[in-house]
């Protein structure tokens, strides 16, 4: 059983990096995304405490955590943070705000200058307190990401 369960998650990384290389990036990686020392963030915010409903672990090591991560459509996430760098692998989403825990927007995806063509294949290092607001009422926002432990 044991054997089995390396053989999918090999597969699945193996078929995650294929994708993710065969993706073009549209975003600039240089949003302004807070970051900082996920050791002075309060743990009930760690996003699969905060906000379980929105990320499902789909496997987890000593080495990654590979969250699916879904919004229905209106949805508001609530508060969390992202402990450790991760990739992620957008899949689907309609237009969405991403605001810190003050509030303040870091990301809305109707000011940009075209709208994002998905599936998208992006790095972010550590997120500090944020949440995530879809404002489509007809598109999921869909995306796995995969957190690189340290």
């Amino acid at each position: 059983m044991k054997t089995f369960k390396s053989f999918l998650t090999l597969l699945f990384l193996f078929a995650f990096t294929t994708a993710a290389i065969g993706q073009k990036l549209t975003l600039d990686q240089t949003l302004n995304y807070k970051s900082g020392d996920p050791s002075d963030w309060p743990p009930e915010l760690e996003s699969i405490i905060a906000a379980p409903k929105n990320h499902k672990v789909l496997m987890e090591n000593e080495k990654v955590r590979v969250l699916e991560v879904t919004l229905a459509p209106g949805e508001v996430e609530k508060l969390h943070f992202h402990q450790w760098p991760s990739v992620l692998y957008i899949q689907e989403a309609g237009d969405f705000i991403d605001s810190d825990a003050e509030g303040n927007v870091i990301f809305d995806t109707r000011i940009l200058p075209e709208p994002l063509k998905f599936p998208i294949t992006m790095w972010k290092n550590p997120e500090a307190p944020h949440t995530v607001t879809n404002l489509s009422k007809t598109e999921y926002i869909r995306l796995i990401r995969v957190e690189m432990k340290q």
